[in-house]
């Protein structure tokens, strides 16, 4: 059975840094679009980042410049580096999985969560002022 876990959460101050780390199991990441969304308190569920097939990575605009998204195929994880963190990305942070996709993908693609059929349980990620 796929599985997808993610690790690194925690509690950090405005100005740090966290990583979060997704490591899958039964399914080969570097053959489909992996992805982080998160959901702040009472709000619904966003886009984060991306990573493709290629190698290629999406990132909303919110978060551009600051957190970078990687992955490593001989580990099977993908890894999100998130700094200059505000209490603005406090939030839970899924994990994402597309089915094995094209060589490329779309901006519109990676950032519907329609088109992930796996997920994470989450972690969450606080960050105080």
């Amino acid at each position: 059975q796929v599985q997808l876990v993610e690790s690194g959460g925690g509690l950090v101050q405005g100005g740090g840094s966290l990583r979060l780390t997704c490591a899958a199991s039964g399914r080969t990441l570097r053959d489909r679009v992996t992805g982080w969304f998160r959901q702040p308190p009472g709000k619904e569920r966003e886009f984060v980042a991306a990573i493709d097939r290629s190698g290629g990575t999406y990132y909303a605009d919110s978060v551009k410049g600051r957190f970078t998204i990687s992955r490593d195929n001989a580990q099977n994880t993908v890894s999100l580096q998130m700094s200059s963190l505000q209490p603005g990305d406090t939030a839970v942070y899924f994990c994402a999985a597309t089915p094995r996709t094209a060589f490329f993908a779309s901006d519109s693609y990676v950032a519907a969560q329609t088109s992930y059929d796996t997920w994470g349980q989450g972690t969450q990620v606080t960050v105080s002022s």
